[in-house]
């Protein structure tokens, strides 16, 4: 809490007049998920920007809390939930919003429906890219699903970002990655495309679409693939447990 609550303090010091309040927030732990939306439908009347920015980067295996394998668990099903939980008060506030970050690196995923866990065999990149996958395939069910109800769905891709994501990284990677930082985006940078989807008018960008450098990109083939975007939903509802038709 103490980041979300410092860049709270930097916000409302340098913007006039701007409201901002940091909510804890725990997308391993599914009971934190529920108490997070719980608390939102307590304290806010409409919700038009939904932006599921959180992330895990190439870790050690680890699970989250619910038994998921990690970077799935967060990265994917943490916000495929916390959307479900919500979408009723994003259908309210239409026209509205909903934001996934993923990465080109999503091309070299594979969803491994027989091994989703990663326990018989976990590499933290496959791992990684298998969930950054994840986020355009919910991306492109979700717009399918939602257009109709007034809420667009968009996957972002902010480029490479000098951030706290890549401290799970090792040597020799990690070395590489600090010899080329300079071809890296500082963080304000990694948000334009973010900010460029949320600021433009509806008309002029597509649900479902794939958007990096403030423009619309062509989606990998991986990406495209409807019939695992529409069983990748139908796991993720039964792994936690939900009923999202």
């Amino acid at each position: 809490m103490a980041k979300g609550e410092q860049a709270a303090r930097d916000i409302l010091r340098e913007v006039k007049g701007a409201k901002v309040v940091a909510k804890h927030l725990d997308l391993a732990d599914t009971k934190s998920i529920c108490l997070f939306a719980e608390n939102v439908y307590n304290t806010e009347k409409t919700l038009h920007y939904l932006i599921n920015n959180a992330g895990m980067a190439i870790c050690p295996f680890s699970k989250t809390v619910d038994g998921f394998e990690m970077q799935f668990g967060v990265n994917h099903l943490g916000h495929f939930f916390l959307t479900f939980l919500l979408l009723d008060l994003l259908k309210h506030s239409a026209p509205s919003q909903v934001i996934n970050l993923t990465l080109a690196m999503h091309a070299m995923g594979k969803i491994q429906f027989d091994d989703l866990s990663s326990e018989k065999d976990y590499h933290p990149v496959k791992a990684y890219v298998q969930s950054k996958l994840a986020n355009v395939l919910f991306t492109r069910e979700l717009a399918k699903r939602t257009e109709v109800l007034g809420v667009m769905a968009y996957a972002v891709d902010p480029g490479l970002v000098n951030s706290d994501i890549t401290r799970h990284i090792k040597s020799p990677l990690k070395d590489m990655i600090k010899r080329f930082s300079f071809l890296f985006k500082k963080p304000a940078e990694g948000a334009y495309t973010t900010i460029y989807c949320t600021v433009t008018p509806e008309n002029q960008l597509m649900t479902g679409g794939y958007y990096k450098n403030c423009a619309i990109t062509e989606i990998s083939r991986a990406g495209q693939d409807d019939g695992t975007a529409l069983k990748l939903w139908a796991v993720s509802c039964h792994l936690l447990g939900i009923l999202w038709r």
